[in-house]
């Protein structure tokens, strides 16, 4: 898929623009607080209705306004899609092909983009929060059902915490409550758990023969996904539901003690096993470095894998955080094969050398100036 258009309405920085983009690696260089990562921002938001960098849709309106709009037009295979998205004090509202969606699950997976910035380098080594908002932002694209169980996960998730802090505290004593809730969790939970698992093997399989090629044959990585229950190829999304329904019921009083659900999804983690060791413990930061860059372009195949189209690729200003080595690597991979959005203050010999007919725009205070060939 390409994002052929885009146009911005009092977001961030930018008044008011629109700008055609080019269907390879668009480069968008610029000092620091021009609106490179704005722009990011932007095409982030309007694939997954929501920013990466705050949790407050407010911060995406410009201070002068009471609100913003980011719209755009998507090429697929399928033909030309129009997208929309509003963002307003009251809440936001996306549209499809003009027609405004009743949900915003169903219009995730109309536009697809992976984000790569400085900070996904810590997937390995950071906390296990990181892996699973990986887990469910990237699978989410890839499968409305992913989306639809994780997002009805969550929201009974906050149920059954608030019902057992009331019993922890004498406000509820009705068990009947607690154990209707404890199934519909396991229910969801199954669900999410046997797709990450699943998501989780084919993605090993691109990153594993990524993370190979960098490492010049030396290393072979594995993905091990860690959870509280038993799962296997074969194993069932029952089989998986009977499991979560048994802890929870032999641990009701522990998890009334404590006021929280201790067991499910939210308690998943990703371990990445390098020569059969664990690199999050054992492996060099180099290491560490090549499996976040392996892990984070095999989404992209993964993603063509499962929807049939290739995503967009966010490179917010990673270029200097990688050595020549891995960006000869990243720019190699992506090269005719997937359009990419790429944020600098300047372009490496490297990259001015493997980027094949770059398009490039210089920024510069909310405004762009696309550079003649």
């Amino acid at each position: 898929m390409i994002l052929s258009e885009l146009h911005l309405r009092h977001f961030r920085n930018y008044d008011d623009l629109t700008v055609h983009f080019a269907p390879g690696v668009n480069v968008l260089i610029g000092h620091n607080a021009q609106g490179k990562t704005n722009m990011l921002e932007a095409i982030y938001a309007l694939s997954l209705t929501k920013s990466h960098r705050t949790n407050n849709d407010r911060d995406l309106i410009n201070w002068q306004h009471q609100s913003a709009m980011i719209s755009g037009v998507v090429e697929k295979q399928t033909g030309r899609v129009p997208l929309e998205l509003q963002f307003t004090t009251k809440g936001k509202k996306a549209k499809v092909n003009h027609l405004e969606q009743a949900r915003l699950s169903s219009y995730v997976g109309q536009l697809n983009a992976i984000l790569f910035a400085p900070e996904d380098l810590s997937l390995v080594k950071g906390a296990p929060a990181l892996r699973r908002h990986f887990m469910d932002t990237e699978f989410s694209q890839m499968s409305s059902k992913y989306l639809y169980d994780a997002s009805q996960y969550r929201t009974l998730l906050r149920q059954r915490n608030k019902y057992l802090k009331q019993l922890k505290y004498g406000q509820q004593h009705d068990r009947v409550l607690l154990s209707v809730l404890s199934d519909q969790l396991a229910a969801y939970g199954a669900e999410v758990i046997v797709a990450r698992y699943h998501f989780l093997h084919q993605l090993e399989k691109w990153a594993a023969n990524l993370h190979e090629q960098i490492s010049l044959q030396a290393e072979q990585l594995k993905l091990k996904y860690i959870t509280q229950v038993n799962v296997g190829d074969d194993t069932s999304v029952d089989q998986v539901y009977h499991q979560l329904l048994k802890i929870y019921q032999d641990h009701q009083e522990r998890e009334v003690d404590q006021g929280t659900t201790s067991y499910g999804p939210q308690r998943d983690d990703i371990h990445f096993v390098v020569n059969g060791k664990n690199v999050q413990a054992f492996g060099s930061q180099g290491q560490q470095r090549t499996t976040a860059l392996s892990v984070k372009l095999a989404e992209i195949d993964l993603m063509k894998e499962q929807t049939g189209e290739y995503p967009l690729l966010l490179l917010d200003d990673v270029l200097s955080e990688l050595d020549t080595i891995r960006q000869t690597h990243l720019l190699t991979a992506i090269q005719d094969k997937v359009q990419t959005f790429l944020t600098t203050t300047s372009l490496s010999d490297v990259a001015r050398q493997l980027i094949h007919q770059p398009t490039i725009f210089e920024i510069k205070n909310g405004n762009l100036i696309k550079e003649e060939a």
